[in-house]
């Protein structure tokens, strides 16, 4: 399918917003998982992260979720919480059941706030409903935007193994997903059947320009995103995960990990099959992460879908 949906054991729901122009992505574990995080950026907005730290107590993930909203996005954790809990998950005390969710929120807002929390609990009952396999337009990614480009939610996922790497993101980045003179993806070398236009880009193709949105939209960036496989790894190896898997927003985003942008991964582990080997099998995990979300990135970009009132142009509709 070539979505995070391939790695066993997670469901994924969205609730889009398109009146008021943002929406919630969440992914929610059939059973808690192993879950950690990396923080690049120098304007994160997030929540729970510091409880992923390899040193602290806790139990596992119950869900992750990607909203947009800036700040306000995260009550959609709240919603989430509460979705969960009325579906008898997260961890006993007491009478109570708590579920564990990190989130993190894109800095999307251009028209009235949505109603961040009720986005939560419906992107949680999508994501039990059936699959949903939408790309682009919706959910924490509806109302992204890159350099010059609309931006969205993006997915892919490949075989390691005996395991499954899988990666969804929301694109949001002050950079630029393509090349400054044309429609050439930066991530287009990682590129697999196809996927986001199959473009093989010219001599002339220019990669190094500096190109941004500052100034048309000064503080309306970040890029969030969730690597995950079914391979099973501690809470430190998890970590070392989502640190090897910013390196797909550089391979995909110039320029990257800017002082204006939140970047924030996750990894997480289903558990469903073996640890790495060795080394060189985990190597191998972190390598499928970093592609994974570059190509992610990139299909975010080309699948986009003009809406009413866009600040910027859909890549179809720039480059045809």
């Amino acid at each position: 399918m070539n979505h995070i949906l391939d790695v066993p054991g997670l469901r994924l729901g969205h609730a889009t917003d398109h009146e008021r122009r943002s929406g919630v992505t969440t992914a929610v574990f059939d059973e808690p998982a192993v879950a950690g995080v990396a923080v690049h950026g120098g304007a994160p907005g997030s929540r729970e992260t510091e409880a992923l730290h390899p040193s602290r107590l806790g139990p596992g993930v119950d869900a992750i979720c990607l909203s947009g909203g800036s700040a306000f996005g995260l009550a959609s954790a709240d919603g989430v919480m509460t979705a969960l809990a009325d579906h008898g998950r997260g961890f006993a005390i007491g009478p109570h059941r708590v579920p564990i969710v990190p989130a993190a929120v894109v800095f999307d807002l251009s028209g009235p706030r949505a109603d961040f929390r009720a986005l939560g609990a419906a992107s949680v009952e999508a994501a039990l409903a059936a699959p949903d396999m939408t790309v682009g337009t919706v959910g924490g990614g509806c109302n992204a935007m890159t350099a010059g480009l609309k931006g969205g939610f993006g997915t892919a996922s490949m075989r390691v193994g005996e395991a499954t790497v899988g990666a969804m993101v929301i694109a949001n980045a002050v950079g630029a997903a393509v090349a400054a003179n044309g429609p050439w993806f930066r991530a287009a070398p990682f590129e697999v059947n196809g996927e986001f236009g199959g473009l093989t880009a010219p001599a002339e193709a220019d990669f190094s320009s500096v190109d941004t949105k500052l100034g048309a939209v000064m503080r309306g960036n970040t890029t969030i995103a969730m690597v995950a496989t079914d391979a099973t790894m501690t809470r430190g190896e998890a970590h070392r995960m989502a640190v090897a898997a910013h390196d797909g927003i550089a391979l995909a985003v110039w320029p990257a990990h800017t002082i204006m942008d939140g970047d924030t991964v996750f990894a997480a582990s289903t558990g469903r099959a073996p640890a790495a080997a060795s080394m060189q099998e985990t190597i191998a995990l972190h390598a499928a992460a970093t592609q994974c979300l570059a190509r992610a990135i990139a299909r975010a970009v080309y699948e986009a879908t003009p809406r009413p009132g866009d600040r910027f142009p859909t890549w179809r509709e720039r480059f045809g």
